[in-house]
């Protein structure tokens, strides 16, 4: 089987390149209307440009995997603000699509943990469907919009987990077919576990990104071996390996924190019932050190016995 490797938005070996770079809304209303317009376009054009450094950084290394941050864009989904983002950089946008497409890699996004579909309140579902919008769009401009994911968690609970599930069965109606067509699930380390998530991809035909972290620290009754092949399955439509999000606990007291890079004793289990299975996965390395963290491992799974690296960013076991 082979595994490929990827991280989280910024590239830590890499000077000032955060792809985040953000603008306050508390700042931006102190502004006037030509100084707010000259910051938007300054900003978003910095984030552009340290995204395609990323992109650089991860097709020399042979990193296939990368998340794209959420906030290239300032105040994108701002109700007073909504300005045209793809316009003034039609030709950036494209580029960093072509180089995507050219280069075979894998992108996605993950909106905050604000976007969500099991609130009572129906702003929040509004948001929720606004924030996912906003996330295709930016795959439109790149022209990729077909190949790539947004991934979300299921949200609250409510005090009453059965109504909050029904709910987002029906929140989930108002996102436009296209978008929903491109979303992923995640199980979280509090509320839904795996096994809840899993149905709810099921039900709704949603691809699972299984959080291993996550199920360790919020285990389900059903054991990992019989939810694997389910998982794969949620996959199956896509063409795509299933994703998995692999961190490790910060310490004992803090489980549920990401450490700086990822324990490769914490993560044998799964990779020993991964190589049971013997298909394809690709690894989202959530550990604070980012690429750091992502180019270790690679390194610390290559010394496994059975185990090889077949490139920069990938390793067979």
């Amino acid at each position: 089987m082979k595994v490929r490797f990827g991280y989280v938005s910024t590239a830590l070996a890499l000077y000032d390149a955060s792809p985040s770079k953000t603008l306050t809304f508390k700042r931006y209303s102190g502004m006037t209307d030509e100084a707010r317009r000259d910051k938007l376009l300054a900003i978003t054009e910095a984030n552009l440009n340290h995204t395609m450094r990323m992109l650089y950084y991860n097709a020399a290394h042979e990193l296939e995997l990368y998340r794209l941050s959420s906030s290239i864009v300032p105040l994108a989904t701002h109700p007073d603000v909504q300005w045209d983002f793809i316009s003034p950089f039609k030709s950036k946008w494209k580029a960093i699509g072509d180089f995507i497409k050219q280069h075979k890699l894998r992108v996605s996004f993950h909106p905050n943990q604000f976007t969500l579909f099991t609130s009572p309140r129906k702003e929040v579902t509004t948001n929720a469907v606004g924030d996912m919008a906003y996330h295709y769009r930016m795959f439109e401009a790149m022209g990729i919009e077909y190949d790539s994911y947004m991934n979300i968690h299921i949200g609250g609970a409510y005090g009453d987990k059965p109504a909050s599930l029904k709910r987002f069965h029906e929140n989930i109606k108002g996102l436009p077919l296209p978008v929903k067509k491109q979303m992923t699930l995640e199980n979280d380390d509090k509320t839904y576990t795996a096994a809840e998530t899993l149905l709810v991809c099921e039900q709704e035909g949603i691809p699972f990104v299984f959080d291993y972290h996550h199920h360790m620290a919020n285990p389900c009754e059903e054991p990992l071996e019989e939810l694997m092949p389910r998982i794969y399955n949620t996959w199956m439509h896509t063409g795509l390996p299933p994703k998995i999000h692999i961190s490790s606990p910060k310490s004992d007291k803090a489980y549920r924190s990401h450490s700086d890079f990822v324990s490769l004793d914490f993560i044998k289990p799964f990779l020993d019932l991964a190589k049971k299975l013997d298909a394809d996965l690709d690894f989202m390395i959530e550990a604070k050190s980012k690429d750091l963290a992502a180019l270790q491992l690679i390194e610390d799974i290559a010394k496994l016995r059975g185990a090889k690296r077949i490139s920069g960013g990938a390793v067979t076991l």
